[in-house]
């Protein structure tokens, strides 16, 4: 069947209710018919009226009350109406959750699905990336799913897993990206594994969250009128990262260019550029390259928000430069 990424989302949640009694949704807005910010929950909450729960306007005490609740044995699911909110739970979050199994050996399983990314004036509180924040923290599992098969599998993972999942479903992609799915016969990863989502021998193009598509794109530009054949990883999983699968590509290709949607400074592409400075040097044909939203607030703009974070063009341009070296 044909699913939209949003629509992946809400199966995955409607199966782990139907499979899992302890499960239980909590968000603002979440419950009856009107199914969430972006309707997700929409048709799951009129079946669960028990465990769909509206939550209070208040992101650290919902981000409290699914503690205390997975501490109980419960699986609670947040649903953040958007990422930039979810900073206001940054201390329950990393404070409490991140550490709860290293302070006291019992586990913190929850789950908060944080809408991510970039949409056209949508300005600078309701665009943010902020899996670099969360990622920075041990304790955290952090995920950032690209494909419609990924938005199913990861969030029925993060649900069964034993740590706290920061879940970073991507706006955009919610009803922007479709695809044929069968979760019968689609691949299937695991949580922390990356995806080499095209092969290629010339240069290598990682990325994560929407982003990956816009290095899909690149590719093929490059492809078709340059004939530079680029491999396309997709992290999938910021913390942990697959170390392996990265430089596994970069030995290989002697090149690498990282493309997020996040700030420079300090995030997840300076990070993935630091392990392949120190961990494949030698192999390197070219100094590994960023490219990424601009160092300043998400503007408001639709003209101004194209300008701010890279696009296919820009992103095979980069790998041109790379190329030359």
């Amino acid at each position: 069947m044909t699913l939209a990424y949003l629509e992946a989302i809400r199966l995955a949640l409607g199966e782990s209710l139907d499979e899992d009694p302890r499960v239980f949704v909590y968000g603002q807005d979440v419950a009856g018919a009107f199914g969430g910010a972006f309707k997700v929950t929409k048709g799951i909450a009129e079946r669960y009226k028990d465990r769909v729960l509206n939550a209070p306007i208040s992101e650290d005490a919902m981000a409290g009350v699914a503690i205390g609740a997975a501490l109980e044995g419960m699986r609670p699911v947040l649903e953040y109406q958007f990422a930039d909110f979810a900073t206001i739970a940054f201390n329950q979050f990393v404070n409490h959750a991140g550490t709860m199994f290293w302070r006291t050996g019992r586990s913190c399983p929850i789950v908060a699905r944080l809408p991510v990314g970039g949409t056209p004036g949508g300005g600078p509180f309701h665009s943010q990336m902020p899996e670099t924040w969360l990622s920075n923290h041990p304790g955290l599992v952090v995920v950032a799913p690209a494909t419609v098969a990924d938005a199913y599998f990861m969030l029925k993972d993060a649900i069964a897993c034993q740590d706290p999942v920061m879940y970073c479903e991507h706006k955009y992609l919610y009803y922007h990206l479709k695809a044929e799915f069968d979760k019968t016969r689609a691949e299937h990863l695991p949580l922390g594994s990356a995806a080499v989502r095209r092969p290629g021998d010339d240069c290598t193009l990682i990325s994560y969250s929407g982003m990956v598509h816009e290095c899909l794109r690149a590719a093929e530009i490059l492809d078709r009128d340059h004939g530079i054949d680029c491999e396309v990883i997709d992290l999938r999983c910021i913390r942990p990262l697959d170390t392996e699968t990265i430089l596994t590509s970069v030995c290989r290709t002697g090149r690498v260019v990282v493309a997020t949607e996040s700030w420079p400074f300090g995030g997840v592409a300076a990070e993935v550029l630091a392990l392949v400075s120190s961990e494949a040097f030698s192999h390197l044909d070219a100094p590994p390259r960023r490219l990424c939203a601009l160092d300043v607030p998400v503007p408001f703009h639709p003209d101004l928000f194209a300008a701010h974070h890279p696009d296919a063009e820009r992103i095979a341009e980069a790998v041109l430069e790379t190329m030359a070296f």
